[in-house]
């Protein structure tokens, strides 16, 4: 089996459907939660779930997965290690990217809130959310 970290424009079917689970369910759990999207680190959509209506997603994947790379070189510029999730914070609401960093199919996952989102509950749900899908294991079949 090879075990190269892939950075790929998409992820084994199994991994990707454990993850819009996850997601379904956070959307469900946390309110204010309006948008998430599942994108490869090369900045292509995977996978989202709306309540609100994004444009142009793909314009998203791709801009959130450059932010994400020049964020994690920035950290470690100024040695902070294992930098996970970048909180934006707006006048009318607040962006979110978490790094998903699954051993073969690292991702990451894109969350847009309402202003009024209860932070400390969406953080601590992200993060078990991302070290979930950073764990999962997939089967031979899709390895």
């Amino acid at each position: 089996m090879n075990t190269a970290i892939r950075t790929t424009r998409s992820a084994p079917l199994q991994l990707i459907e454990q993850a819009h689970k996850l997601m379904k369910e956070l959307i469900s759990d946390v309110s204010g939660v309006e948008y998430m999207m599942l994108c490869s680190t090369d900045g292509f959509e995977l996978k989202s779930i709306e309540k609100k209506n994004i444009e142009n997603s793909g314009k998203l994947a791709a801009v959130s997965s450059s932010i994400l790379a020049m964020v994690q070189a920035f950290t470690n510029e100024i040695n902070l290690v294992g930098c996970q999730t970048i909180t934006l914070d707006a006048e009318n609401g607040k962006a979110l990217l978490t790094a998903i960093s699954h051993p073969q199919h690292p991702m990451i996952l894109v969350v847009l809130t309402s202003k009024n989102v209860l932070l400390g509950q969406l953080l601590y749900t992200l993060k078990r959310v991302s070290n979930e899908l950073s764990e999962y294991q997939l089967s031979n079949t899709f390895a």
